[in-house]
């Protein structure tokens, strides 16, 4: 479980002063910036095919519920067999988002909008990987038309994590409870609902040219959805707060989920609606948008919706504003040599914000800029007195993917199984004890301990998993109990899958 960092802002300096911080501060970025790029020129570029391989394989280690026959991580078995049971209906399935047992449907729902973003865009360059892309995202949507079955009542949740987390047991083996949390017309909770509808509705757009009855499934359940999250609007903190809190607490309000549903579906049905209800509440969100252009991930979309929609108004004058405007304000408060950027970065070349589990934002942020850099084309941004081109975006985000995979400071890939050195003790609990093939016998909410707090590497090689990442000095520590550096996230390996097919296709 990675528990989310509060957003913090810093004003520099004031009057005369600011502009002397800024120059500073933009000299620095850029030094450290330019710096890690010159030596990490000397060393090869990684083998992007193999880490798209293993990325992706990432995936079937999270899996809940009753696993395929074609099950290639084979240390995980079926598990969480009888979720739903005690609210009667079946939630078997879907993903743990960490190193924990937990179901939390905010982050799951984000990493299935990621995957198939990924796949929308760089499908071409997948190859034999991209069959195992289309399985990991019907592993989540399948387990999301589950969730929503009912009208008007979207579960939220599945499991107790304040029991989950005072337990280090295999998911195979636990006892903790497995309470199921819904949000409803009385109880709403807008984030989730209408992020489980941009997932469904971006998946239905990567299975329309090979199973249009199931697309079609995925886009009339994004739209009763979606419905359903904008006619009974709030928040789930709300709602079930007292469950979600403070592991995915919604920081950022609504808002912007809400348009980024609209805005997915506007992609996937291109009905005028869509558009016009994004037009029509980007001004009405303004100040919502406004206050986070630099953020995205499972809990702010407000850069994603921006580059999201640039897609449809590039080259329409009369559609460009506000989306455009706020896109390139999110290139400039990214790029470490822009005047503006409002990101720190490591002397190593890595993006860095402060909180759990960074690496979710180099990966979500340098998709946002492949992505933005494909549809801009020739296009220049402007940001000051520096101009900002396709290249530009393009080298930045290899930059990151190629620190993740160990062009570092450490010479570490931050990749589980890819490499020669890489994290051996990775906060996760299947990963941390012996599988069931070499245990067969039940290991207890407490017996785990022992390996929790062991000095040895993990039994279980959990391959393609991308942990939280070095500290602020580019320093890693191998440890299972740190979680903020140890811990995987399958909304950190998501975005990462579209980089490392294009990259692939571009070494």
């Amino acid at each position: 479980m990675i528990v989310p960092r509060q957003i913090v802002r810093k004003m520099i300096g004031s009057g005369k002063y600011t502009i002397n911080c800024l120059m500073l501060r933009t000299i620095v970025a850029i030094f450290a910036f330019l710096t890690a790029t010159v030596v990490a020129n000397k060393v090869p570029n990684p083998n992007y095919a193999d880490a798209l391989t293993k990325s992706i394989l990432f995936f079937e280690g999270q899996r809940s519920g009753k696993l395929p026959p074609n099950q290639r991580m084979t240390w995980r078995k079926d598990s969480a067999l009888l979720d739903g049971a005690d609210k009667g209906v079946d939630l078997v399935g879907g993903y743990y988002d960490a190193g924990d047992n937990m179901k939390f449907h905010f982050p799951m729902a984000f990493t299935t909008t990621m995957l198939a973003w990924s796949v929308e865009q760089f499908k071409s360059s997948m190859g034999p990987d991209l069959q195992h892309a289309m399985e990991a995202i019907r592993w989540s949507t399948d387990y999301f038309l589950k969730a929503t079955n009912i009208p008007n009542v979207v579960y939220a949740q599945v499991g107790d994590a304040e029991g989950d987390h005072n337990c280090w047991e295999r998911p195979e083996d636990m006892d903790t409870p497995r309470t199921a949390f819904a949000v409803t017309a009385q109880a709403p909770g807008s984030e989730v609902s209408a992020e489980i509808a941009a997932a469904l509705a971006a998946a239905s757009i990567v299975f329309k040219p090979t199973d249009p009855t199931y697309a079609r499934s995925l886009v009339n359940r994004a739209v009763q959805v979606f419905g359903f999250a904008d006619k009974y609007r709030g928040s789930y903190n709300d709602s079930i707060g007292p469950w979600v809190c403070p592991f995915y607490c919604n920081y950022n309000g609504y808002n912007d989920e809400l348009l980024w549903a609209a805005a997915w579906l506007l992609r996937a049905t291109k009905k005028p609606m869509y558009w016009n209800y994004v037009k029509q509440n980007i001004i009405n969100f303004k100040s919502d948008m406004e206050s986070g252009l630099s953020e995205f991930g499972w809990d702010a979309k407000h850069a994603g919706i921006s580059v999201l929609i640039s897609k449809f108004v590039l080259g329409k004058p009369l559609n460009e504003k506000p989306f455009l405007p706020y896109a390139d304000t999110f290139v400039c408060s990214v790029l470490p040599e822009s005047p503006t950027n409002t990101v720190r970065y490591t002397e190593g070349g890595l993006m860095y914000k402060s909180g759990i589990c960074n690496m979710q934002n180099p990966t979500a942020l340098s998709f946002l800029l492949l992505t933005y850099a494909r549809y801009m084309k020739s296009r220049v941004i402007r940001c000051g007195n520096i101009d900002i081109t396709q290249k530009t975006l393009i080298r930045f985000a290899r930059s990151q993917v190629n620190y993740i995979l160990g062009k570092n400071p450490m010479n570490m890939s931050y990749m589980v199984g890819f490499g020669t050195k890489f994290p051996q003790s990775i906060h996760h609990r299947g990963a941390s004890l012996p599988s069931i093939d070499q245990h067969p016998e039940k290991i207890g909410c407490k017996e785990g301990t022992q390996y929790f707090l062991s000095e040895n590497p993990n039994p279980n090689l959990h391959i393609g998993a991308v942990v939280g990442g070095p500290d602020f000095k580019d320093y890693f520590a191998d440890s299972r109990p740190n979680s903020a550096q140890s811990e995987p996230a399958t909304y950190v390996n998501a975005p990462l899958v579209g980089l490392l097919a294009y990259f692939k296709a571009h070494p």
